[in-house]
């Protein structure tokens, strides 16, 4: 039996672990959230439509402050209006470390764990230390509700 052979084999790091962990939680409830749509893009523009949505009612549009928006943390959704008439919504999880935002304010939309700041207008990182900006998400806007969906 040569040496080689006793080594003992390269742990599992804690980071590494609880990220893996993470991110197989967020597919999961991201997956259990969203419905089948092939059609997405994946780009923020895809997260408003109009007509009739089939989730649950968020918000009335006179809810969300233009330049501003609105956590719905129950849902995990943040909805901002970036101008009048235009809503878009992403994800509450920050992308650096998983941990919810928590305000949104002159058009931007602030993580409190490390002080990353996203654009409420595109969900894209305005400060890091986050590298990529929050997830869209899908509301529908028919009159004045906003439903999720």
């Amino acid at each position: 039996m040569s040496s080689e052979s006793l080594k003992p084999a390269p742990a599992l790091c804690r980071r590494t672990l609880l990220a893996a962990l993470g991110g197989a939680g967020i597919a999961a409830t991201l997956t259990a959230c969203g419905g089948s749509d092939d059609s997405s893009s994946g780009s923020s523009d895809a997260s408003t439509s109009s007509g009739s949505g089939g989730g649950a009612a968020l918000a009335k549009t006179t809810d969300i402050p233009e330049g501003g928006g609105k956590i719905f943390a129950d849902q995990g959704v943040v909805v901002t209006q970036p101008t009048a008439g235009e809503f878009k919504a992403y994800s509450t999880v920050c992308p650096h470390q998983k941990q919810q935002v928590n305000s949104v304010a002159d058009g931007t939309i602030t993580c409190p764990a490390h002080g990353s700041q996203f654009n409420a207008a595109d969900g894209s990182v305005k400060k890091g230390p986050a590298t990529s900006g929050l997830t869209a998400a899908k509301i529908t806007v028919s009159g004045d509700s906003i439903t999720l969906g």
